[in-house]
């Protein structure tokens, strides 16, 4: 995957950066930690400048960020209240627990939304409760838009300090991307077993 990312972000420019973090916010499994920390390298060798990585990697992710809040404003907090009765067990909530994270949102949803922009795995997911919990558009932009600006800076950061040696940013946020979604998986297995209806 890693020379294909290359490619386009050589061939596309900041298109091709827009494009790529636009699918790594829509299919979680494309690395941001790639496509960013390759833009990155290829500010460093003049083919690109550092604040238009930033800002074309910023656009594409938002892109993908507002389209999943739109389709969780659409699928709405009515049909979850019935999804959630029926299928409770595995999403390993019941109405309480997301009652719960409605308030939870509602007092502290930019702070939550900011901080989850920045971790790896949850930048994606984050947009859908802020969606169904019904957070308001304008604060899901902002507060969306500097969490993916820091992200996508810090990975080009990366990238345009290291040079060609962007293999060695891999291997750090390569684990910790794996480690995230494995503590996830971990914490959903356990809930599973551990799951009562109330």
């Amino acid at each position: 995957m890693d020379d294909w990312i290359i490619r386009l972000v050589d061939q596309g420019g900041y298109w091709g950066v827009a494009l790529l973090m636009f699918l790594e916010t829509v299919f979680p499994p494309v690395p941001s930690e790639v496509i960013m920390t390759v833009a990155g390298v290829s500010a460093s060798r003049g083919n690109m400048t550092f604040a238009g990585v930033v800002g074309a990697g910023t656009a594409g992710a938002m892109l993908g960020n507002y389209l999943w809040f739109w389709l969780a404003i659409k699928f709405g907090s009515d049909r979850l209240h019935r999804f959630a009765d029926r299928y409770g067990r595995w999403l390993t909530l019941n109405w309480k627990e997301i009652e719960r994270g409605q308030e939870l949102f509602r007092k502290h949803g930019s702070i939550i939304v900011l901080i989850a922009r920045m971790l790896p795995t949850l930048r994606s997911l984050i947009s859908i409760p802020a969606g169904i919990f019904g957070m308001s558009h304008r604060r899901f932009l902002l507060f969306s838009t500097i969490g993916t600006a820091g992200w996508s800076a810090a990975l080009a950061g990366a990238g345009y300090a290291l040079g060609s040696q962007f293999e060695d940013v891999e291997k750090i946020l390569g684990p910790l991307s794996t480690a995230v979604i494995v503590l996830i998986v971990i914490g959903y297995v356990w809930r599973l077993i551990r799951w009562k209806p109330e």
